[in-house]
């Protein structure tokens, strides 16, 4: 007799001086996004990260925009990490490991991901150039590509998850953010899936 998986939702809020961050995740959904964070371009790869993972992801973020978007965007990375840890729960029956490469024109992205309890982050090969680039603000909030490594760093260390994220090439500081969140996405997704062939936690330690 097989049992069915308990539902993998979390809704995680954190509130600062700084900000206000809710994240509802769906570990097991199918792609439905609606985020909102006051920042246009970072909305465009969270609303990607929840389609090319199959998450339903639902983000309400407000944050002192008028200062700059970095508080928001650093307050919703650890609240997103932190719903992706409780989602988890047991983690039993999982994959555990992920990986994937993501092109996007001239780019080339590559994620690996180990569902570890040992948060962990490289984030490696962006160019020179995107610590200094911004994307978007035309009107509107600018995103600052410096924050990425930050990004997903926040992720890593709440979700208690190992996370390598590389550019193996590229110039575009768009295609190579959009190109780094699609594939940290689907290795998340690879390494959250059930395997039909684990009944327990995938470790030799028994826990992870």
């Amino acid at each position: 007799m097989t049992t069915t998986p308990a539902p993998r939702i979390a809704r995680v809020e954190r509130a600062t001086k700084e900000s206000s961050i809710v994240v509802e995740l769906n570990l097991d959904g199918t792609g439905i996004t609606n985020v909102s964070t006051g920042i246009a371009f970072f909305d465009h790869m969270l609303t990607a990260f929840g389609q090319h993972g199959s998450f339903d992801l639902t983000v309400e973020a407000t944050g002192d925009v008028e200062v700059e978007g970095h508080h928001t965007i650093e307050d919703t990375a650890i609240v997103l990490g932190q719903a992706l840890g409780e989602a988890l729960g047991d983690k039993k029956g999982i994959r555990r490991f992920g990986d994937c490469f993501i092109p996007m024109d001239e780019t080339l992205a590559h994620a690996v991901v180990d569902v570890s309890g040992r948060p962990y982050c490289v984030h490696t090969g962006e160019p020179d150039h995107l610590l200094t680039a911004v994307i978007g603000g035309y009107p509107g909030v600018p995103y600052s590509t410096v924050i990425n490594r930050h990004v997903f760093e926040s992720i890593a260390l709440n979700a208690r998850i190992a996370l390598h994220v590389r550019v193996l090439y590229g110039r575009d500081q768009h295609h190579i953010t959009e190109a780094e969140f699609k594939a940290v996405a689907r290795a998340l997704r690879a390494a959250t899936e059930y395997d039909s062939r684990v009944t327990g936690v995938p470790s030799t330690k028994g826990a992870l």
